[in-house]
């Protein structure tokens, strides 16, 4: 199978994310800026949220772009990363409503923090069909960017039960780090073009006999 379909899907349920997420902005009953500053937690918490998610949307398509074929583990390590995801607009609505309340914050904090490991499972399920010499495995390398998210989160989650404004602090951090898409695939996509190219360009001066 090929991944034009799995990324369609996946691109249509991360749109539709998005989409759920704007529609909890609740217009002002009252044409005032101080009615409209009641909304800045819950704008703060989309804001936050849309970021995630489109970082989330760009990586993927990323690393889909570095695979030439699909299995059906693939799909289904694919349909666990959408499930965590599809839970970002429950907690974004659930912290933003309740003002950056511990409990809401830490759950926010612990579904990202899955959402990351499912991220990294279908990242390591495409390593394990493509093969260790993948242009994803040379790409990804250490990973250091994932294991950097996945203790922030770790930390995040008990420091909102001390201060919330760290934890969300914490977040932001790696939205930083993500905020650029991922170089080292786009090299190792531009290096492997490189190389098709030049095979191209050398089989077309080959004489024919």
């Amino acid at each position: 199978m090929g991944r034009g379909r799995l990324e369609a899907f996946s691109d249509g349920v991360i749109a539709i994310l998005i989409t759920i997420m704007v529609l909890e902005l609740k217009v002002p009953h009252e044409p005032t800026f101080e009615a409209l500053s009641e909304l800045v937690p819950v704008f703060s918490s989309y804001l936050l949220s849309f970021v995630f998610l489109g970082i989330y949307w760009n990586n993927h398509h990323h690393m889909l772009h570095t695979t030439t074929r699909v299995n059906g583990r693939i799909l289904w390590a694919n349909l666990h990363l959408l499930f965590w995801l599809s839970l970002v607009p429950f907690v974004t609505h659930w912290m933003g409503e309740n003002h950056l309340a511990a409990i809401p914050t830490a759950m926010y904090g612990a579904v990202l923090f899955l959402a990351a490991i499912a991220f990294t499972i279908l990242q390591m399920t495409i390593i394990a069909d493509q093969g260790p010499d993948s242009l994803l495995k040379r790409a990804v390398g250490n990973a250091w960017k994932e294991k950097a998210s996945l203790a922030c989160y770790t930390a995040a989650m008990p420091l909102a039960f001390l201060n919330t404004w760290l934890a969300f602090a914490l977040y932001v951090v790696v939205i930083a780090m993500w905020l650029v898409p991922d170089r080292r695939i786009e090299a190792a996509t531009r290096e492997r073009d490189a190389m098709a190219m030049q095979a191209s360009e050398a089989a077309r001066e080959r004489p024919i006999i």
